[in-house]
């Protein structure tokens, strides 16, 4: 419903946050994996297409949970019509162990997959200088009909399996920029799939950041995104 909602022609909502349980992303075509049953976002980005074809003919994912995403990146591997991109964390021994910069997709969907691997205990900074460097431009020359995050939150400080130090408050600041991305590419089409979080306390925190980012009026300083850092 909100993703019919944010897609309808005389729609008047444009934005939301779906609380996914359980999550999805690591869920591939065949098989589920790591708490992942079906894989919502992915499911999403299929519907909008056949739901909506005058509307949606690329979809843009971005990823920000703290486990690579591989059963999206498995699903659009090939696909030109949708671009994944996942920030993450990525080293030897750490799930699911995918997701390096190298990890570019094949065939028609080459380039169409974009891997930004960091290191264990990334926070504020890295987070936003991933987003200001690598998905704005990415999203631009893209230019999709609507994007869609699979928003995990155990990035943040706290979280007991993801070892990193985001904060809430920088997850309200993404999702300001991230409204001005939509509202500069996609008519402001911008809708949230809840991914991982581990901590009944810091996911409150986290999901009570975005709501209020994304239900706030529109700010009124510079409209360009990720331009000043929080």
């Amino acid at each position: 419903a909100t993703l019919d909602a944010a897609l309808s022609p005389r729609g008047s909502v444009a934005r939301g946050l779906t609380l996914c349980r359980p999550p999805g992303h690591h869920a591939g075509r065949a098989r589920s994996e790591g708490f992942c049953l079906v894989n919502n976002v992915a499911v999403a980005a299929a519907y909008a297409r056949s739901a909506h074809p005058s509307e949606v003919k690329r979809v843009l994912i971005f990823d920000w949970d703290v486990h690579h995403g591989q059963g999206t990146q498995e699903i659009f591997w090939s696909d030109p019509t949708t671009l994944v991109v996942s920030v993450h964390r990525h080293e030897p021994g750490f799930y699911p162990a995918s997701g390096d910069a190298s990890e570019v997709g094949e065939g028609p969907g080459l380039g169409y997959t974009v891997n930004v691997p960091l290191c264990a205990g990334y926070g504020d900074a890295d987070l936003w200088m991933a987003c200001a460097e690598v998905l704005l431009p990415a999203a631009r020359r893209f230019r999709p009909d609507c994007i869609l995050v699979s928003a995990g939150f155990d990035a943040a400080g706290g979280d007991p399996l993801g070892g990193c130090g985001v904060t809430p408050k920088l997850f309200g600041a993404l999702c300001v920029e991230l409204r001005r991305m939509a509202d500069e590419l996609c008519r402001g089409r911008l809708l949230f799939a809840l991914e991982g979080g581990y901590s009944m306390e810091v996911l409150r925190d986290c999901v009570g950041e975005l709501l209020q980012a994304l239900i706030a009026p529109a700010e009124g300083r510079s409209s360009e995104p990720f331009a000043v850092p929080p």
